[in-house]
C-alpha cells in the first residue's frame, strides 16, 4: 500500500500545490489590477500564470521525485533528473520572457497614453519591439547554453571552445559579416529614429507603410496590400523617402493640361467648393495657379493638403475627377483638342483625254487669254 500512496502523495501534492500557488498569484494580480487601473502591468502579468505553474511543478518534481520510490524508475533516476532539469530551464526562460514582455508593454502603454505626438509613439513602439526581440534572443541563447551544460560531454567541449574563443570569434565575425551588419543596422534604425513602424516610405519606387521592423529585415506594406521585405542595412546605406518624417501631414498637387481659354478664376472657385465637400481635406491650405504654357495648352496646378498620405491620395483623386467633369459639362472648350481632317483622295496618274470643242460652240470672252510667253 505504501508503494502506491507514496508516488500519489509526491506527484499529487506537487500538482495541488502548483495549482493553489497559481490561483493565489492570479487572485493577487487581479486585485492589484482592480485597485490600479491606470497601470496595465498587473493585468499583463496574469499572462505569466501558465509558465509560472510549469516552473513550480518542475521544481517540485525535481526535488521530490526520488522520494516517490517508484520501483520501475529507480534505474532511470539520472535520466529523469536531467529531463526535469531541461524542462525547468526551458520553463524558466519562458517565464522570464513573459515577465520582460509584460514590463515592456506596460511601459509602452503608459507612455502612449500620456503622449499626444504620434511620431514619438511610433518611435517608442519601434524601440520596444526591437528590445523585446533582443531579450527573447538573449534569454533563448542562455537557456540553450544552460541546457547543453547539463550534459557532462558538453562541459568538456565547452572548456575546449573557451580556450579557442578568440579564433572562433574572428571566424564567426567574418562568416556572419552580413548578419552582424543587419543587426547593428537594426539598432541604428531603432535608436537613431531613421524610420519607425507606421511611417510612409518610398523605396525603389514603391510607396508603402512600414509594418514590421526586426533585427535583420524590415517589411513594407504597399497600397495594394503587397509586402516588400528588405534588409535593414538598406535603410542605412541607401537614400529613401520618409513622408512621415517631421509629421504625417502631406501636401499634394494635381496638374491639368487645358486650353488657353480655360476659365481659371472660375476653376479656382470650383476647386474651393470641391474641397469643402471632401472629408479627406484637412482645411489647412489650397491654391490654383497657371504654372506653365505651351503653344497648344497651359499647365494649371492645384495644391491641396491632408492629414496623412492616404487622405492626400483621396483628395487628389476627388479634385481631378470633379474638376474634369465640371469642365466637360460647363466649359468644354477649355479641354485640349486635337484638330484633324480627312485625308485627300489620291489624284489619277494619267490625265483624262482632252475633249474637242465643237466648231459650232461659241467661245466665251473670259476664255480668251493673252499669250504671256509662260505657256
Amino acid at each position: 500500500m505504501e508503494n502506491v500512496l507514496r508516488p500519489l502523495i509526491v506527484i499529487g501534492g506537487s500538482v495541488v500545490l502548483t495549482l493553489v500557488v497559481g490561483w493565489l498569484v492570479d487572485l493577487l494580480l487581479r486585485r492589484a489590477d482592480t485597485r490600479h487601473p491606470e497601470t496595465p502591468l498587473w493585468g499583463l502579468l496574469r499572462r505569466c500564470r501558465l509558465p509560472l505553474q510549469f516552473v513550480l511543478i518542475t521544481a517540485l518534481l525535481s526535488g521530490t521525485y526520488r522520494q516517490a520510490e517508484i520501483g520501475s524508475l529507480r534505474s532511470h533516476h539520472d535520466g529523469i533528473g536531467r529531463i526535469l532539469s531541461l524542462v525547468l530551464i526551458g520553463a524558466s526562460a519562458w517565464l522570464a520572457v513573459k515577465v520582460a514582455t509584460a514590463v515592456v508593454e506596460s511601459t509602452y502603454s503608459r507612455y502612449a497614453a500620456a503622449t499626444r505626438d504620434p511620431a514619438r509613439v511610433r518611435r517608442v513602439r519601434t524601440q520596444v519591439t526591437l528590445i523585446q526581440r533582443v531579450v527573447i534572443a538573449v534569454v533563448g541563447v542562455v537557456a540553450v547554453a544552460a541546457m547543453l551544460l547539463t550534459f557532462p560531454a558538453m562541459r568538456t567541449v565547452g572548456t575546449s571552445m573557451l580556450a579557442s574563443a578568440g579564433v572562433l570569434g574572428i571566424v564567426a565575425g567574418v562568416a556572419a559579416q552580413s548578419t552582424l551588419g543587419n543587426l547593428f543596422a537594426g539598432f541604428q534604425i531603432a535608436f537613431g529614429d531613421m524610420v519607425r513602424i507606421g511611417d510612409t516610405v518610398v523605396v525603389d519606387g514603391e510607396w508603402g507603410t512600414v509594418e514590421e521592423i526586426t533585427l535583420t529585415f524590415l517589411a513594407v506594406r504597399t497600397w495594394d496590400e503587397r509586402r516588400i521585405t528588405m534588409p535593414v542595412s538598406y535603410f542605412t546605406s541607401k537614400p529613401f523617402e520618409n513622408w512621415s518624417r517631421g509629421g504625417v501631414q502631406m501636401t499634394g498637387t494635381v496638374f491639368f493640361h487645358l486650353d488657353h481659354a480655360a476659365p481659371v478664376p472660375e476653376m479656382r472657385e470650383k476647386l474651393h467648393e470641391v474641397l469643402r465637400d471632401c472629408p479627406a481635406w484637412d482645411g489647412r491650405d489650397w491654391s490654383l495657379a497657371v504654372t506653365d504654357t505651351t503653344p497648344s495648352t497651359m499647365h494649371v496646378r492645384a495644391v491641396v493638403t491632408a492629414k496623412d498620405a492616404d487622405d492626400i491620395w483621396t483628395v487628389r483623386c476627388v479634385v481631378r475627377e470633379r474638376l474634369i467633369a465640371w469642365l466637360y459639362e460647363h466649359h468644354p472648350y477649355a479641354l485640349p483638342r486635337i484638330a484633324t481632317a480627312p485625308a485627300a483622295e489620291a489624284t489619277a496618274a494619267v490625265s483624262p483625254p482632252l475633249t474637242k470643242r465643237p466648231e459650232s460652240e461659241p467661245v466665251a470672252a473670259d476664255e480668251v487669254r493673252p499669250r504671256t510667253g509662260r505657256g
